[in-house]
């Protein structure tokens, strides 16, 4: 984890912000919809979804290092959860508050899909060089 974290640190600054926005619409937000009824499976599959994405990251990050597949750990458990989030912030009985929180959540989770499909289809073409920090 400790190379994992030096990687990023050398990333251009957007990224290391995006990762912060990331990580508080994927872990953060997501705890504060236990606070209704209404959404408190979603928080709960949101979060178990959101710990097997960073999961996959790392495990393709220790397999093959800082590469563009990695973006398949969060394609994988992120894909059907923005399907269900989208119905969860449809339903009739949301109030209106965990309906904007889900729809952060939604919004920030598909920008980083855009972002991991189009990685892991530059990877499949053949982009596989590791990116490694300098020593």
């Amino acid at each position: 984890m400790e190379d994992f974290n030096l990687i990023v640190a050398q990333q251009p600054q957007w990224i290391q912000i995006w990762l912060n926005i990331l990580s508080f619409g994927a872990f953060l937000l997501p705890i504060s919809l236990l606070i209704w009824r209404q959404s408190r499976v979603a928080s709960i599959i949101t979060l178990i979804s959101s710990t097997l994405a960073a999961a996959g990251v790392i495990f393709i990050f220790n397999q093959l290092g800082y590469v563009r597949l990695m973006g398949l750990g969060h394609i994988i458990p992120w894909t059907p959860l923005a399907f269900y989030l989208w119905y969860q912030q449809a339903r009739a009985d949301m109030p209106e508050p965990p309906r904007w929180i889900i729809r952060f959540i939604l919004l920030t989770i598909t920008i980083s899909l855009v972002f991991d499909y189009a990685d892991v289809a530059r990877y499949l073409l053949g982009e596989r060089a590791a990116f490694t920090a300098p020593a």
